[in-house]
This record gives structure tokens, C-alpha cells and sequence, in this order.
């Protein structure tokens, strides 16, 4: 056996089948869509085919030093110019080197046709997530029957009597959904089907104080059918504060439509809620109590005057809790680099 053809074929066998991961991989769920329905290719779950990428990946890896070991010769070749002087930025390294940089920042800089590309990825992979249904919260599937119970609001007693009556065999309420769905060869999404009170049709609630796992992939239409709200009335308060919407679009399109943060849209909806609910304020009230919109579009400074707010205590609010910029710098920018929202800021600054 000849090491160098070893090499060569597993290098070759190795790339085929990261393609073949990587494009698996690209149309897979989101993890807390794939691990709650329990998404399989091939009898094979995400965490199996991202697990054999990464292993390929290495033994690609290895298999390439190989390579370039067994042709340093070819390779430092295609590094000398026509006198065989050795110059690393020969014309053709060059052009290798400007595809690597354009395919690169194209993708940072989320300029067409690369962002296409990761567009086309999450379209396919938010599609996922209407297929198959997102969780009640993020990894609720390792969440005990107990605690799962607990956080829907469901009697547990009623819900072991539930999966009893369905033939689903468990050990004990510290089972989590995962290891359940596992014992009885289903998906842990089945496992709350079959523990779901038979009187929930729905499970209409009022809306949480933080989104739940994938409420940027869902539309309005969903979201207000899930907590009984009033489309219309959420539609019309969401036109009021220029945000153009309507029932059939997303969260996350609202927000993208408006340079604004899936979050963002979240607290306006709760804001619309709330102030329909609420009594009605006075005439008096000030001009700085209300939640504005459009606020990861703005300068600091463009926010101290819009707002009536007082620049000096502002930015000693925000000096506070350790947020240093300045009045030309953009809310987005600011909130994103110290891990907030521009509403997160903006509360802080009244």
C-alpha cells in the first residue's frame, strides 16, 4: 500500500462527505425545532450528522497536512515566478486570495448574492419550523415531566394520567420529556400532545414576559390566536407607530421591514396590549412616559431631543450601568455592544 494514495482518496472521500453534511446541515431545523420533534434524515438526528461533519472535518484536516506534505514540492512550484524566485504573492495566489476575501466580507457585509445564500438557508429552516412546531420554550424537551407540567400550567396528576391512558411507559415525574419520548419511540412533541389536558384546545395564555422559543418565525395572526388578542386592534396600534404590518407577516419580518429587532416588535405588541387593556391617561401625561419606536435607527443625541429627555442624567443613567458612548453614535450600535435592545437603553437613559 502506498501512503500518498491513501492519503489522496481519503482527502477525496472525506470532502464528499463534508459536502454532504454541510448541505444537511444547511437545511436542517433550528436546534430547539430538530431536538422537539425529534428530526431524523436517514434515521440519523441533527446532532448525529453535525457530529459526523465534525469528525470528517478533522480527518479532512489531516488527510490535507498529509497532502501538502507529500507535494511541498508542487506547491512551493505554484509560489515562484518565471526566474523560479520564490514570491508568495504570484498572480495566481493573488486571485485565490481575492475570491477568499470577497466570498468573506460579501458574507459580513451581508451583500447580495451571498446573503441570498444564508437568506435561503433560515427560509428553509424557519419552514422547518411551521412543519414540525416549535417548543413552549427553549429545550423543553429536557425539561422533568414535573417542571414541564409546572410551566404549562397543567395538573400533573392529570397529566401522568394522561400518558397512561396513551400506553406511554414512564418511570417517574423526574423523567424528563426527552427520556420519555426515547423510551416509548416517539418524539417529546408527542409526549406533551399526550399529556395535554383534553379540555386545552389551545394553549391561550396572556402574553409572557419574555417571547417564547421561535416567536420571531411565527405571524401575528398565530401569535394572537395563541393569546386571544385582537388582530386588528394589534395590526392598527402597530400602524399608529409606523411599523407597517398585517396578520400574514412574521415578527422577524416586521422587524427586519423597520431595522428594528424581533424583541423590539415583542415589547411594542406588549405595549399595544397593555394600553388597550389599561384605563385611559390623562391628557397630562408626559411627553417621555410612552415606548418610541424606531429607536435603533437614531443617534443618542437625535433621542434626547425627540424624547424631551435630559442629555446630562441621560448619559449619567447609562454611565451607571457601566454604557459609555457618544451623542453621534446610533441606539443599535450602542445596545448591541453592550448586550442589550435599544428599548433596554432607553429605559435606562429616562
Amino acid at each position: 500500500m502506498k501512503i500518498r494514495k491513501i492519503t489522496s482518496l481519503t482527502a477525496l472521500l472525506t470532502f464528499i462527505l463534508i459536502i454532504l453534511t454541510s448541505v444537511i446541515l444547511y437545511i436542517v431545523p433550528q436546534g430547539r425545532v430538530a431536538y422537539w420533534a425529534d428530526w431524523r434524515l436517514w434515521g440519523l438526528t441533527k446532532v448525529q450528522w453535525g457530529n459526523i461533519h465534525i469528525i470528517n472535518g478533522l480527518l479532512f484536516l489531516l488527510a490535507l497536512f498529509l497532502h501538502i506534505y507529500y507535494n511541498w514540492k508542487p506547491i512551493v512550484s505554484y509560489l515562484k515566478n518565471k526566474p523560479k524566485e520564490l514570491k508568495v504573492f504570484t498572480k495566481e495566489f493573488n486571485v485565490a486570495l481575492g475570491f477568499t476575501l470577497v466570498f468573506s466580507l460579501g458574507v459580513l457585509l451581508e451583500a447580495p448574492p451571498f446573503q441570498w445564500v444564508i437568506d435561503l438557508g433560515d427560509s428553509i429552516k424557519d419552514a422547518a419550523a411551521v412543519k414540525y412546531g416549535e417548543p413552549p420554550y427553549g429545550h423543553a424537551e429536557l425539561s422533568t415531566l414535573k417542571t414541564f407540567a409546572k410551566k404549562q400550567g397543567f395538573d400533573l396528576k392529570e397529566s401522568m394520567s394522561l400518558l397512561k391512558k396513551a400506553d406511554l411507559k414512564f418511570e417517574s415525574e423526574k423523567q424528563t420529556l426527552q427520556d420519555i419520548a426515547r423510551q416509548n419511540k416517539i418524539s417529546p412533541q408527542q409526549v406533551y400532545f399526550a399529556m395535554k389536558p383534553v379540555n386545552r384546545t389551545s394553549d391561550s395564555k396572556s402574553l409572557p414576559d419574555n417571547p417564547p422559543a421561535g416567536f420571531g418565525n411565527r405571524n401575528l395572526a398565530d401569535i394572537c390566536q395563541e393569546y386571544r388578542l385582537d388582530i386588528k386592534a394589534v395590526v392598527r396600534g402597530l400602524t399608529e407607530k409606523n411599523l407597517k404590518a398585517s396578520a400574514e407577516m412574521t415578527v422577524k419580518d416586521i422587524a427586519e421591514t423597520h431595522n428594528m429587532g424581533p424583541m423590539d416588535v415583542f415589547e411594542t405588541i406588549k405595549e399595544i396590549v397593555t394600553l388597550s387593556r389599561a384605563p385611559s391617561t390623562t391628557a397630562g401625561q408626559s411627553a417621555g412616559s410612552a415606548t418610541p419606536m424606531g429607536l435603533g435607527k437614531m443617534t443618542l443625541a437625535q433621542v434626547f431631543e425627540n424624547h424631551n429627555l435630559d442629555q446630562s442624567s441621560a448619559i449619567q443613567n447609562l454611565a451607571e450601568s457601566g454604557i459609555t458612548a457618544d451623542l453621534d453614535d446610533k441606539m443599535k450600535k450602542v445596545a448591541e455592544k453592550h448586550q442589550k435592545t435599544p428599548l433596554d437603553l432607553f429605559e435606562l437613559m429616562k
